[in-house]
């Protein structure tokens, strides 16, 4: 027993030591901080290749694009130092040149014999590795950017390319392309002017390339820091990139699809996926001691819109290139269908059989059916009243030729669609509106239905409608019938507004005897005035006081104009029993009279305007009339007063103009009280409406009755400059011409 333990335990310590000689540990020592996309890509394609070879990494980050001063990297190697310790590693990686020249300065300080690999440097200085003893140690990959190829994409492409700008940021990596940059640009300096910026920031180049500028672009190879210490984003770079409105070409790929236009760039992923490989060979003993090799890896990757937008012609440049942001072909878009679609082909074959089976026996039962539809549709055509029908989604199945007629549109137009779909039809509008409410209330006693047929007359329908059933296709679906009910609302129309006719006349003519019985009592009390007036006279035994006898006179003239007053006003209130023949000048001036104090202890002013040679004479009633006049000036008189005590205006005005136009008498009030709100404008002559505190609403409805309905005229408003103008037109009547001057 003790024997096997003892075997077992040597099996165990010999499979540890093979273990741990398989198992190999690296150091990256990043130059940047996480999150620069560019070092971040190079370890994303490190780790891809080493993750499932027993290879445990370890990254530090150095973040000397925003921090490199001499005090901060004394601080770094400290901490170092400190943490590295204890720790023995196989390889260290150092990313980009800052983590490179780093290590060298300081690599006692940290490792003994470990080798370093640099990835992501444009130049390697042997005497420079020599000069720290260590010459024997490093190894690395070389990142070379095209950038002669790049400015000969450029001038291939643009051949008519007037002016360059080539972007570099002052780093020390930009001054390592500076050294190819400059070389590149003198072969190029006869063909176009070019301009190399270093200096400016984001925000000034965003002004400076914010226009186009035709045959002119940019050469953009990196722009991260323009000051120590400040580090320009990712995405910051990308946004102006994408904003400068000329074509703009780059070097590496990680900005391509989000602003440049493209160029042959470095595909920074691969740079790192060759690195690793490049580690697997190290530790296989694949690699030269003195392995410096320059990566080579390079693509030309264009973005589809920019390269539209400009107007590029890529054929000329005679190489493989590839796009981004390309729109998807139908195969590409549908490629899971598709594949899909293959492998049920077989059921499809079988359920296409078996449609074609069922779709033999519909048409066969569609013959019988079709010949009673045709049967229907003659009986159906053969009613007065138009008639469709719709299935449960609302499309139109069918409908007679009633129907037809009133959308003025044909069976074919309508078969097969919504209603919904004819909106632009007036009649179809309405109609779908009223659907709508008999939908939702369920009822149709309350709504009326006025639409337009051929003859261009209105007509009202009423609507009935019911749900349906089709057994042999089970599908469902609504009757509606429209009943032309015109005649008969015309005729209830016709009389309602008579009977307010006569209600109001009613009204008017109780008022009337009202007024005459007080008339008659007040006309005895100033006989008696008269009276006692007259004796004061000749109770002075024949000497008359002159004082007096003014008095008494002034009395008497008083009196007089009362009586007149009263006798007018009884005489205006009183319904007219017939149209007569009448002047509306002298019409228009009674009005005024019975009103004049009123108006005049308001601070307004009426002018009467009578166009010379105007025929005055108009058929009507003549008290009605009046009254219409009365209460549109009244109106007019309530809107300057609250005008005036609002201090908007000092003075109301009214002007009232009577002329003729084509054989009409035109009579136009117009106010300078404000005018009436825009939202109540439209419906001050509906009944019951109104836009004042305590009024009834009836006045203007019996004034467009009597003008319109009784007099057979014409009445509206609008609003002027300064308020309201009422427009009423009445017919004149050619004998007896009376013309004012």
């Amino acid at each position: 027993m003790k024997f096997f333990l003892t075997l077992l335990f040597i099996l165990l310590s010999f499979q540890t030591q093979l273990f741990s000689k398989d198992n190999k540990s690296i150091l990256i020592l990043n130059s940047y901080h996480k999150g620069f996309k560019w070092s971040d890509d190079i370890i994303q394609g490190i780790e891809e290749i080493v993750y499932d070879r027993n290879i445990d990494l370890n990254i530090l980050y150095m973040d000397s694009k925003r921090i490199a001063s001499k005090e901060y990297y004394e601080e770094l190697r400290d901490l170092y130092k400190l943490q590295l310790k204890n720790h023995s590693y196989d390889l260290i990686i150092a990313v980009d040149k800052f983590s490179y020249e780093f290590m060298l300065k300081y690599y006692y300080n940290f490792f003994e014999n470990q080798p370093v690999f640099f990835v992501g440097m444009e130049r390697y200085d042997k005497d420079e590795a020599k000069y720290y003893k260590l010459q024997d140690k490093i190894i690395g990959i070389l990142e070379r950017r095209a950038v002669e190829d790049i400015l000969k994409t450029i001038h291939t492409l643009m051949p008519s390319l007037k002016k360059l700008y080539i972007i570099n940021d002052k780093s020390s990596n930009a001054d390592d392309t500076d050294v190819y940059l400059k070389k590149a640009m003198q072969q190029y300096t006869d063909c176009f002017e070019i301009e190399y910026i270093r200096e400016k920031t984001l925000e000034k180049m965003q002004v400076k390339f914010s226009e186009y500028r035709e045959n002119e672009a940019v050469f953009f190879i990196r722009f991260y820091n323009y000051k120590p210490g400040y580090l320009y984003k990712n995405h910051e770079i990308s946004t102006f990139i994408d904003n400068v409105n000329i074509p703009v070409f780059v070097t590496d790929d990680l900005f391509i699809g989000k602003g440049p236009t493209g160029g042959k760039v470095i595909p920074i992923k691969q740079l790192g996926i060759d690195t690793g490989n490049a580690i697997i060979n190290y530790f296989q003993n694949k690699l030269d001691k003195d392995f410096i090799e320059t990566n080579e890896t390079y693509e030309y990757v264009f973005d589809y819109e920019k390269v539209n937008k400009f107007n590029l012609d890529l054929s000329k440049l005679n190489v493989d290139y590839r796009f981004v942001n390309a729109p998807m072909s139908f195969f590409e878009k549908n490629r899971e269908f598709i594949n899909f679609v293959f492998v049920i082909s077989p059921f499809l074959l079988f359920l296409i059989l078996g449609l074609m089976h069922n779709l033999y026996l519909r048409i066969k039962s569609a013959k019988k059916l079709k010949q009673r539809m045709q049967f229907d549709k003659v009986l159906l055509n053969t009613i007065n009243s138009p008639i469709v029908w719709e299935d449960e989604k609302g499309y139109i199945v069918d409908s007679n030729s009633k129907f037809n007629e009133l959308l003025n549109m044909s069976c074919d137009e309508m078969q097969g669609k919504r209603l919904r779909d004819f909106v632009e039809n007036q009649n179809v509008s309405n109609l779908f509106k009223l659907l709508k409410t008999f939908i939702n209330k369920n009822a149709f006693d309350e709504n009326e239905l006025v639409l337009k047929s051929r003859d261009d007359k209105e007509h009202i329908y009423m609507i009935n409608k019911t749900d349906y059933t089709e057994n042999i296709y089970e599908t469902r679906g609504t009757v509606v019938v429209f009943t032309d009910v015109t005649k008969e609302k015309l005729a209830l129309r016709e009389k309602i507004k008579h009977q307010e006719f006569i209600i109001q006349q009613s009204k008017l003519a109780e008022i009337g005897e009202i007024f005459s019985s007080i008339a008659h009592q007040w006309k005895t009390p100033l006989l008696e005035i008269t009276t006692i007036a007259q004796e004061q006279i000749y109770s002075c035994e024949g000497k008359i006081d002159e004082e007096n006898n003014t008095f008494v006179n002034d009395i008497m003239v008083q009196v007089k104009y009362m009586a007149e007053t009263i006798s007018d006003f009884q005489n205006f209130i009183m319904p007219s029993a017939n149209k007569v023949s009448f002047d509306i000048y002298e019409a228009v001036s009674k009005m005024l009279e019975i009103m004049k104090h009123n108006i005049k202890y308001n601070y307004i002013k009426v002018n009467v305007n009578v166009n010379p040679n105007t025929n005055l004479i108009i058929y009507g009633y003549k008290n009605e009339l009046m009254q219409t006049l009365l209460n549109i000036v009244n109106n007019a008189k309530d809107a300057i007063i609250k005008r005036r005590k609002q201090n908007i205006i000092k003075q109301g005005i009214i002007n009232i103009d009577i002329k003729n136009i084509d054989d009409k008498v035109l009579i136009e009030i117009e106010d300078n009280g404000g005018g009436i709100p825009k939202e109540h404008i439209n419906n001050v002559f509906e009944a019951y409406y109104t836009t004042k505190q305590n009024g009834h609403g009836i006045g203007l409805y019996m004034a467009k009755l009597i003008i319109e309905d009784k007099m057979d005229g014409k009445i509206n408003v609008e609003n002027t400059k300064n308020g309201a103008k009422f427009i009423i037109k009445l017919g004149v009547i050619d004998e007896n011409i009376i013309t004012r001057r």
